[in-house]
Formats: C-alpha cells, sequence, structure tokens
C-alpha cells in the first residue's frame, strides 16, 4: 500500500530504524540532501536501499538539483552549474540562453540518473519582483514572466530528455514573497488581475509538466488565512484556472511557514488538494507524525502519480558528457563564478 509521502533519511546510509519505519510506511517516494551525499558509488547504494526498503524498483527519488546556491550533488564528485539567472548573463540572447538552459539540464540529468535520482526538484518558474526577499533571487531565470517560461521549459525538456521528472515550483509563485518561507509565512497582498499577468502566468505556460510543488504563501485575493499548501481554494486555481492536471506535491512540510503539529500540516494539505506531501528533514518522530495523518495514495492522485512516473523515458537521449560538460563550460565561461555561495538550507524551497 502506497501512501501519499515522501520521505528524507537522516545521513548516507540508511539506519535501521528508518529501513523499518519505511517498510511499514511505504511512502511514494525519498528525497536526498547534501547530508546523504557523499560519493557517486554511496549515492547509488544509497537510493538502491531506499528502494529495497519498499520493496519498489522504480520508486521515485527526488533531489533539488537547480544549480547555484541550491545543487546537493555538487564538486568534488559532480559539476558545479551555475544558477538560473547566469544562463540569459552569459548567452546575452534568448535562443542562445534557451539552448544553454537545455543542455545544463540534460547534464545534470546524466549525473543524477547514474547515482539512481529519477525526480529533480526544478526548474523555478517563479518571477522576482523588485525589492523581494533574495530566497528566490538568482534562481529564478529572468525577471519577465515570458522569459521565464520559455527557459523554464527549456530546463523541463532537458530533465526529461535526460530520463529525470522536472517538478516545476513553487505554484503558483513565489517571487513576490517578502519573506523566507523556510523561516516564516510570506503574505502576498497583490490583487489578482496583477498575480494573473505576472505571477501565475509562466506556470500557466507549463499546465503540461508532469508535476508541480507548492508555496508555502498566503496570497490575500485567493485566501486570506491560509498559505498555498493549505489552501483548498489555492489548490483549486491552480487546477482551474492555471489548468495544471499533473501531480502535486506540497513543498517541505517542516518549514516554518507552516503551523501546527507536523500531522496537521500534512492532513491540512492533502484536505487542501496536494495529491502527495513532502517532509524532508530525516527526523524520525516528524515522520511519523506525518505517517499517522497520510492515507493510501488512492483515486485521483494515484492516477496523476502514474502518469507522471511514465513520462519518465527508460532511453535517456543519446549524450556524450565529456564533449557536451566541455561545450557547455566553453558557452558559461566567465559565468560559472556565479554558481557560488552557500546552499540555502536542508529543505526544497
Amino acid at each position: 500500500m502506497t501512501t501519499a509521502a515522501v520521505y528524507g533519511c537522516s545521513g548516507p546510509r540508511l539506519t535501521e530504524a528508518e529501513r523499518a519505519f519505511f517498510a511499514e510506511a511505504r511512502p511514494w517516494g525519498f528525497i536526498l540532501f547534501r547530508r546523504n551525499i557523499e560519493t557517486p558509488e554511496q549515492v547509488r547504494a544509497l537510493t538502491d536501499d531506499l528502494r529495497a526498503a519498499i520493496g519498489d524498483r522504480d520508486a521515485p527519488v527526488l533531489i533539488d538539483q537547480e544549480g547555484g546556491r541550491v545543487q546537493r550533488m555538487g564538486p568534488p564528485h559532480w559539476p558545479k552549474y551555475p544558477p538560473g539567472a547566469a544562463y540569459l548573463q552569459a548567452a546575452h540572447d534568448p535562443l542562445k540562453a534557451r539552448a544553454l538552459v537545455r543542455l545544463g539540464a540534460r547534464l545534470m540529468a546524466h549525473d543524477l540518473r547514474e547515482v539512481g535520482v529519477t525526480v529533480d526538484c526544478a526548474p523555478i518558474v517563479d518571477v522576482p519582483v523588485p525589492g523581494a526577499h533574495d530566497i528566490i533571487g538568482d534562481r529564478a531565470y529572468a525577471s519577465d514572466p515570458a522569459m521565464v517560461a520559455q527557459l523554464a521549459r527549456a530546463a523541463a525538456e532537458g530533465l526529461l530528455a535526460g530520463g529525470v521528472l522536472p517538478v516545476i515550483k513553487h505554484m503558483p509563485g513565489h517571487g513576490r514573497a517578502f519573506a523566507d518561507s523556510h523561516k516564516a509565512l510570506p503574505v502576498v497582498h497583490a490583487d489578482l488581475e496583477t498575480l494573473d499577468a505576472w505571477d501565475f502566468a509562466p506556470f500557466r505556460a507549463l499546465s503540461d509538466m508532469p508535476v508541480a510543488m507548492t508555496a508555502h504563501v498566503v496570497f490575500t485575493a485567493i485566501d486570506r488565512k491560509r498559505p498555498a499548501t493549505t489552501s483548498r481554494k489555492a489548490l483549486r486555481l491552480m487546477r482551474e484556472r492555471l489548468g495544471f492536471s499533473g501531480l502535486i506535491l506540497s513543498d517541505d512540510l517542516s518549514m516554518q511557514a507552516l503551523s501546527g503539529g507536523l500531522d496537521e500540516r500534512a492532513h491540512a494539505a492533502l484536505k487542501a488538494g496536494c495529491d502527495i506531501v513532502l517532509h524532508c528533514n530525516g527526523d524520525m518522530a516528524e515522520m511519523q507524525a506525518v505517517a499517522s495523518s497520510v492515507g493510501k495514495l488512492k483515486g485521483r492522485a494515484r492516477a496523476r502519480a502514474e502518469a507522471a512516473l511514465a513520462r519518465i523515458v527508460r532511453s535517456p537521449e543519446p549524450l556524450d558528457a565529456s564533449a557536451a560538460h566541455a561545450r557547455f563550460h566553453q558557452a558559461m565561461v566567465g559565468r560559472t563564478e556565479a554558481a557560488s555561495g552557500p546552499d540555502v538550507g536542508e529543505a526544497p524551497a
């Protein structure tokens, strides 16, 4: 019995307690963070063990691999990729930037597939506004909706071509938030017309994507009380106004933007219309609380989950990784330093 949850684990190897918990909880999938990453061989062994724990060799394993500040797999074993904003800066041309973004995503997919990771919580589809909190910042591909939509689609296409499922985030938009949802609950007061033309537009343009992740953001024009993740009104807007028919994941339930116990958060997100909830920090007591409120993945949610996984190609687009990396590096030369900087933390954001 698969349940409507994705969990993290505490370190680079499964503990016996984690193995037993996962076998009983039977989550839909798992998510990795830097604390889980050492070497390619170790990550491959971990993804194998996670799947073995629930007896499902096709269970999705997720990661946040955007580039820049949010890159869980990095040097010395994997390349350091630039943040989203660096592509347009390097190319000085939208068409060239699109090709570069797709190439970068295709290379990341190659890295991920080799170690058994099949879902990337990317691309960022948020559009920043001046003065907003820099939690999005240079993670965004551009500062206007049309260009974000073009470049985010290129990233999603590169991931799909490499056999990795993209997750567009953070629906319906995090670029206008003036707080970091890891630490506080952002509240956006823009009217619906403004949101529709700016924040929502690129998500509508990518409504054919297989998976989306919600934003822990209150939009007073939609629901004055609840963040999108736990708002039935916001989830309805995503389905109807934005036309998204794919699988919807909550952002990390352990982020401080949400209130209440972990069981209450999980229940509220699923009741609002999220298909699957995400809990990332690997804390056993918290995972047990989530599991107590998460039921079987069934009905439309299960159908959407199956349809999403069906989009993972079994034979990735051919790639000469060495030559592609050389071409990518040459195109991005002088800009790769923009990828340096601290990680945003242990939440998928």
